[in-house]
């Protein structure tokens, strides 16, 4: 059964369009991560499900009531609905047993006992049972996460919506609620989770969402999308990569500004004055090798991009350059004269490398070891 149908749902504010035409499909049971970079739309897209932030243009569906219906009772619906905030949202001036226990007693129509009953098996889960008559103002920022989660629960939701639940804790109390979502997990509980945390959307989620220019820009299962990612977009984002990129267009290019651009990206994140070193000349010796072997004339047309990768620390430069075929590594090594000094460099330089030439282009692929 579907629990969240979303079709064409698109959102602006002002001239920034965010939601370009989402279309989802959530099934009971689900768990869905959605991860991006900042800005990308994904704390939109949840206030949208509930219609805390209205839609443009599109349909939601939440148990297979439409919410963005003109005539729907949005609050009856949203009872359905279950949301975890990134700042708690606990009422301060109730303690732990009256925040839990409102909701149900004046919406659903518990009884006091019957909701007192439920709030303490819910904090038994939690392991706050202790805390059932304190005050939020008493509660590490954990313990009022993992309370604002059993406030979700109390609902009895169809679905609960998670926006970066961890983002506002301290490191150290990170896994305390990270761990209540596993449990929730196992429970089968169908759940929308926008997080940062990587490893636990991999560990949790039983799909996954990328979300780039307004869209799903990529999904699948976490091995899908955590391993073996397909759009570069989702790559770039899963191993954390950062850009550096030159065109060169003449033979008296300015080499210090190259170099410069090359010291400023690396200084930025943070390489290793040797890795540094290594680049540069690893750059230089290239472009040198493929204009004296490869362009013609002052025809020169070549392109530098530097690749930093975050999550392996590793580097990778892809070079290309119009002209003749020339591979600058093909060479009998045991055989190379003083006149053969770049291609020695470039040698020592590499962990690894390929080259093909196509349409009268030379593709070098390099990573640096």
């Amino acid at each position: 059964m579907n629990v969240i149908e979303v079709r064409g749902l698109k959102k602006s504010f002002g001239g920034l369009e965010v939601l370009r035409g989402i279309d989802l499909t959530v099934t009971a049971g689900e768990r869905i991560a959605i991860i991006g970079g900042s800005g990308c739309g994904k704390s939109v897209f949840l206030r949208s499900l509930e219609m805390l932030d209205v839609p443009d243009a599109g349909q939601i569906f939440v148990d297979g009531e439409e919410i963005t219906a003109p005539d729907v009772d949005i609050d009856r619906v949203r009872r359905k609905i279950g949301m975890v905030w990134q700042k708690f949202n606990l009422f301060t001036h109730m303690n732990v047993m009256e925040n839990l226990t409102v909701a149900p007693v004046k919406l659903l129509g518990l009884s006091r006992d019957e909701a007192r009953q439920k709030a303490l098996e819910l904090l038994s889960q939690v392991g706050l049972t202790s805390k059932a008559e304190s005050y939020p103002e008493f509660l590490s920022g954990g313990q009022q996460q993992r309370i604002a989660i059993c406030r979700s629960l109390m609902m009895n939701p169809k679905v609960i919506l998670f926006d970066e639940p961890t983002s506002a804790l301290d490191p150290t109390m990170v896994g305390e609620v990270l761990a209540v979502i596993r449990m929730l997990a196992k429970q089968s509980l169908t759940m929308i989770i926008v997080t940062h945390e990587m490893n636990f959307a991999r560990d949790v989620a039983t799909r996954v969402l990328f979300f780039a220019d307004g869209v799903i820009y990529e999904q699948g299962t976490p091995a899908e999308i955590f391993d073996a990612p397909k759009l570069p977009k989702t790559v770039a984002f899963i191993h954390k990569q950062k850009y550096f990129s030159r065109e060169i267009s003449s033979r008296d290019f300015d080499l210090m500004e190259l170099q410069g651009g090359i010291q400023t990206f690396a200084e930025k994140y943070g390489l290793s004055v040797r890795r540094t070193n290594r680049l540069q000349l690893c750059c230089e010796e290239l472009i040198y090798e493929m204009l004296a072997n490869a362009c013609e004339g002052d025809d020169v047309k070549i392109s530098v991009d530097v690749t930093y990768s975050e999550a392996d620390d590793s580097v990778a430069i892809k070079f290309s350059c119009a002209g003749h075929r020339y591979n600058p590594l093909d060479k009998n090594f045991d055989a190379l004269d003083e006149d053969d000094l770049g291609a020695t460099i470039l040698r020592g330089l590499a962990k690894n490398y390929s080259h093909e030439y196509d349409g009268g282009v030379n593709r070098i692929n390099f990573n640096l070891a």
